[in-house]
């Protein structure tokens, strides 16, 4: 019942029903279309025709005539009349089945011959997964393409490191992307395995005995797994599930969707230290001209688009959950309350992963660095660091490492008062600088103070990453990156 403020007029507008914002605001068209009802029943009817091939090369009376009929209807639903027959039915497949029989009236008696819904449901939903990962695996590599220049750009600037979130040794701008970088290619790992491992439901019937195909072809074995075989060829797999039940295993969904899940964990993370490296001043995500960061606040420069990624990836991680539970409430060979949810699950995992992508890859794109925040940011913590190495230096010129230990500690605690009672800048070395004890390195400080010299293997372990490990990840994706990698402009 429409709420009282809704005017009579505006009762037909698409605006008066609930939209997934995944559809309206964030995923892409192609991700959409994926997941579109077009897509799945045209994707049934092609099913249907790849059932009758097979039935027609292994020896059933099928002709040519019923399968051209067929084939000329594949995109030519007619949505209306399939909805009407699922009210009288109550079965999404019996309507499509007479919906079909309507628009293909010579072949209607071999429509789902020997076939249980599974057939259609099943096998289309592994096809979908399957083009799913087809679309989101170039999104990563083009990801990874991205923040690997972005990382080898900056391999040699200074950061402060964090441990704890608090301040610790120094690490560069590109090592840490490296950090974000590496998890990245973990997901690409689990994403193609994941697809690589998609296999075809098949023609299994009713409880995954083949027992109506078997009568089909009255008896003969060979013809019923050839049948098996040949429909996966047809549907574009190289090879079946060997044992079903009335459906595939729905760890399969568990597999698919921990990947996906695991890639909202890692955006997440990565897009939290930006968030953070953005309040510090150091590291910026896009901003456009034309952008406005708060309603109240002009000067506000939010990272919105760090922070949609971590919200869809949050919801993408909840989704494991739904897989997993309900693969293991699935009694015997089937129940049905896999269906409800996973016309959710599936298609919001899906849709969550490709919004989160496109989002990601707009920020990569645009990275921002603040050299000399971040330099700024150093010098405030780069003298207590130096403790150590100005106490060694002390006790190559002669000193006695325990009497300088107590002195330098004595003026640390002074110059860590001045920052946090008084909120003044470090001033350790210009208190080192003024205590005698220390002439005999005074002329060294500079030289113990240069950022570059507390760094380590930085540069040359992004440079050894990208070149061994990234780069031969981003080859398989040379013929799609430039296509994929074109500048992201987000809907909204």
């Amino acid at each position: 019942m429409f709420s009282i403020d809704a005017p009579v007029e505006l009762r037909d507008s698409e605006y008066c029903n609930y939209r997934s914002p995944l559809s309206t605001r964030y995923a892409s068209k192609e991700m959409q279309y994926n997941f579109s009802d077009q897509k799945k029943f045209s994707t049934w009817r092609k099913l249907w025709i790849y059932l009758a091939k097979a039935e027609k090369e292994l020896g059933l009376e099928i002709s040519e005539e019923q399968i051209a009929q067929l084939e000329g209807a594949i995109h030519d639903i007619n949505f209306k009349s399939a909805a009407e027959h699922e009210k009288l039915v109550r079965h999404d497949v019996m309507a499509h089945v007479h919906t079909l029989a309507e628009r293909c009236p010579l072949a209607a008696p071999i429509i789902h011959l020997g076939a249980t819904s599974c057939y259609v449901g099943d096998n289309t939903d592994l096809i979908v997964m399957k083009h799913g990962l087809e679309l989101l695996l170039p999104r990563v590599a083009a990801v990874i393409s991205r923040l690997s220049k972005f990382a080898d750009e900056y391999k040699s600037i200074p950061i402060l490191g964090f441990t704890h979130l608090q301040p610790a040794q120094l690490t560069t701008v590109g090592k840490r992307a490296s950090l974000w970088l590496y998890d990245l290619l973990m997901d690409e790992r689990a994403l193609s395995r994941a697809k690589d491992d998609l296999r075809f439901r098949g023609v299994k019937g009713t409880t995954g005995t083949q027992a109506s195909f078997l009568q089909l072809f009255k008896g003969d074995s060979a013809k019923v797994r050839a049948l098996d075989k040949r429909v996966a060829e047809l549907a574009g797999f190289d090879t079946c599930y060997p044992v079903t039940g009335q459906t595939y295993s729905r760890k399969v969904d568990i597999e698919v969707i921990s990947a996906l899940s695991s890639l909202g964990a890692t955006v997440h993370k990565m897009c939290s230290d930006i968030r953070i490296l953005a309040s510090r001043k150091e590291l910026e995500e896009p901003f456009e001209t034309s952008q406005i960061g708060s309603s109240a606040m002009p000067y506000k420069r939010n990272p919105m688009r760090s922070e949609r990624c971590c919200a869809l990836a949050r919801h993408l991680i909840t989704l494991h959950s739904n897989a997993a539970n309900t693969h293991a409430v699935q009694w015997m060979e089937r129940t049905l309350d896999d269906s409800a949810n996973r016309r959710l699950t599936l298609a919001e995992a899906f849709l969550t992963a490709d919004a989160t992508l496109l989002t990601l890859l707009n920020i990569c794109q645009g990275l921002v660095v603040y050299p000399k925040v971040v330099a700024r940011n150093i010098a405030q913590e780069l003298p207590f660091m130096a403790t150590e190495n100005i106490i060694m230096e002390m006790v190559k010129a002669g000193g006695d490492r325990q009497v300088c230990h107590e002195k330098i500690r004595v003026l640390s605690h002074e110059a860590g008062a001045q920052v946090k009672q008084h909120g003044k800048d470090n001033d350790l070395i210009d208190r080192v600088k003024a205590e005698p004890y220390f002439a005999p390195i005074i002329g060294k400080l500079d030289q113990i103070l240069d950022a570059s010299t507390f760094i380590g293997r930085a540069p040359e372990q992004v440079t050894e990453f990208i070149q061994e490990e990234v780069n031969p990840v981003l080859s398989k994706y040379a013929g799609t990156l430039s296509e994929v990698e074109k500048p992201v402009a987000l809907n909204i």
